[in-house]
């Protein structure tokens, strides 16, 4: 499938960075809606997105190149070339949790309530996301005879964009009926957020056959590791009134 969309004035304008404006829409006008009803108030999820979205793009890009630098060393100039591909979802959660972290501190704002307000619209937009990694025709897995495998340079894999999607989607439907029906404490939307989404990654990222790494290591699979451990302790930690 051809990755480019159209063409504006020669500008290839790709299909991946659609489905990633899809999804940055889409969670925004989810995300605006709850911030209104819990009292955060719209504007001040604006501001906040006006930082995050563009710094949260540069930690994936960060993210990515820190743990590809054998390759961009001697590529300086590729580090900037964001239409190249090479974004990383960790880095831009971690970026996004930091800007949050500081805004809320600024604006003397419950860090929690607008990470609960947010959370499922992470999970609605990695799974619209997703599909840009088909139609790339990248993140896919190792070879498979299951039926629902997928096509890739004449070979039959596991098309784990597919899994990743229907789990991210999964966690999108479970966050909006958990919140309905009123956790105990703030931040428990976004701490599930970050267990279920890192249970998920952890073995999809077994199948695939791009991972960043560290050594033998799946770098994906140690921060997900740490992505479901900590915010396990702070769920307890919200639930008992010790954070």
């Amino acid at each position: 499938m051809n990755p480019v969309a159209f063409e504006i004035f020669g500008i290839k304008v790709m299909w991946y960075g659609i489905l990633i404006s899809i999804g940055v829409v889409l969670g925004t006008v989810l995300a605006l809606r709850e911030a209104e009803r819990i009292g955060i108030g719209e504007d001040n999820l604006i501001d906040l997105l006006l930082y995050a979205i563009p710094l949260a793009l540069i930690g994936a890009r960060i993210y990515y190149v820190a743990f590809t630098w054998d390759y961009y060393r001697e590529n300086l100039k590729e580090i900037f070339h964001f239409r190249g591909g090479g974004l990383a979802i960790h880095g831009a959660i971690i970026a996004g949790i930091i800007v949050a972290v500081m805004f809320a501190r600024k604006r003397n704002l419950d860090f929690w309530k607008i990470a609960d307000a947010c959370a499922p619209s992470l999970a609605l937009g990695q799974a619209i996301g997703r599909w840009g990694n088909y139609i790339n025709q990248e993140a896919y897995g190792t070879a498979t005879d299951l039926p629902w495998g997928i096509m890739v340079d004449g070979i039959k894999v596991h098309p784990t964009f597919l899994y990743e999607s229907i789990g991210d989607f999964t966690i999108f439907v479970f966050l909006i009926w958990y919140r309905r029906n009123k956790p105990k404490v703030s931040g428990e939307v976004f701490l599930l957020y970050l267990i279920l989404y890192s249970s998920i990654r952890f073995f999809i990222e077994g199948l695939r056959t791009d991972s960043l790494m560290v050594g033998p290591l799946r770098v994906a699979q140690l921060v997900s590791v740490i992505g479901i451990v900590i915010p396990l302790i702070y769920f307890n930690m919200r639930r008992k009134g010790k954070e």
